[in-house]
């Protein structure tokens, strides 16, 4: 069965309609900053503040254009919303934004500001009536009003100090839910696959043999590690954050680590490929010590020798084991 959702063009709809749409679009915005600050409250309380004040201005806003439609056309407001309307923007779900981090909030609530004001300019070039192109001027400056309004609220809740605080909590984040993870996941799928990926090629030297070798062992591992560090820690009182998060990045990490030197095998050559894969190796162990280095704050010269001594320890036992 075929369903079919018919949705005004913005271009017919009347005056009454288009204040109906924006006092709906300001409630709508209104819901988004309190969700927002809600879900910041507990890490960056100076920023759910900002949210909250955000919040409190739409509902100004969304007070005063009901005064307004209650003053021209009485008070019963039309029923439309954004998905009524087609091209009008739409705003992306809270629940996908506000679990991305707080510089990508940050920048959803500049860009739905900016969005609104675009829109509602754009809007009234493409009418030739005096009355609504005053109307959607008005939303526009109104929408102009709130990226000020947020700016004075930034500077109000969030000193240098608290914004400092705030972005160092959000790197610690990131690097708990993802580098860290991610890195454990590089490490073990470069360093522990290289022993069953070597003896084979040095015991076989049949460069398919090793290729499929190679690919089980990075893709079970990769699915090892995901699910044990999905399961070691719900991440509710670690701080860790999403347990399925630190999984994907676990998990996709020692998949690559070990498919790095397994696709060389694709080639025919043996000599090439096993050439290849040992130079892929030694980038793989150096990229370890940088990341870190970078993220872990582990000095470069300590984490390259313990990467690198471990992957040689490794390497050599896959090649004795593979060559014996």
């Amino acid at each position: 069965m075929r369903f079919s959702i018919s949705r005004k063009r913005f271009s017919d709809l009347s005056e009454q309609e288009i204040l109906a749409l924006a006092i709906s679009s300001e409630e709508d915005d209104a819901r988004i900053y309190r969700g927002y600050a809600e879900s910041l409250r507990a890490g960056y309380p100076d920023s759910a503040k900002v949210f909250d004040g955000m919040a409190a201005e739409e509902d100004t806003h969304r007070k005063r254009l009901i005064d307004l439609h209650r003053q021209r056309f009485g008070d019963v407001i039309p029923l439309i919303r954004r998905e009524h309307v087609a091209g009008y923007y739409n705003r992306r779900p809270v629940w996908l934004v506000e679990n991305l981090g707080l510089e990508r909030i940050r920048a959803e609530a500049e860009a739905m500001e900016r969005e609104a004001e675009a829109f509602y300019l754009k809007a009234a070039k493409r009418t030739s009536d005096a009355p609504t192109r005053k109307l959607l001027g008005d939303l526009a400056a109104a929408e102009a009003g709130h990226q000020n309004t947020a700016e004075a609220l930034e500077q109000k809740h969030l000193s240098g100090d608290a914004r400092d605080r705030e972005e160092d909590a959000a790197k610690r984040q990131f690097i708990l839910t993802w580098v860290q993870p991610g890195l454990a996941g590089l490490m073990d799928g470069s360093v522990s696959t290289l022993a069953p990926i070597f003896a084979t090629a040095f015991a076989t030297q049949d460069t398919w043999t090793t290729f499929l070798v190679g690919l089980a062992a990075s893709v079970g591992a990769g699915i090892s590690m995901g699910f044990t560090e999905a399961a070691s820690d719900d991440g509710q009182l670690s701080g860790r954050g999403s347990p399925v998060k630190r999984g994907i990045a676990s998990g996709v990490m020692t998949t690559v680590g070990g498919l790095g030197h397994a696709l060389p095998y694709l080639i025919t050559d043996f000599r090439t490929a096993t050439i290849i894969a040992i130079i892929v190796v030694f980038v793989e162990l150096w990229a370890i010590a940088w990341i870190q280095n970078k993220f872990m704050e582990t000095p470069f010269f300590r984490a390259a020798f313990q990467v690198v001594l471990g992957g040689a320890l490794v390497f050599a036992a896959g090649v004795l084991i593979g060559s014996g």
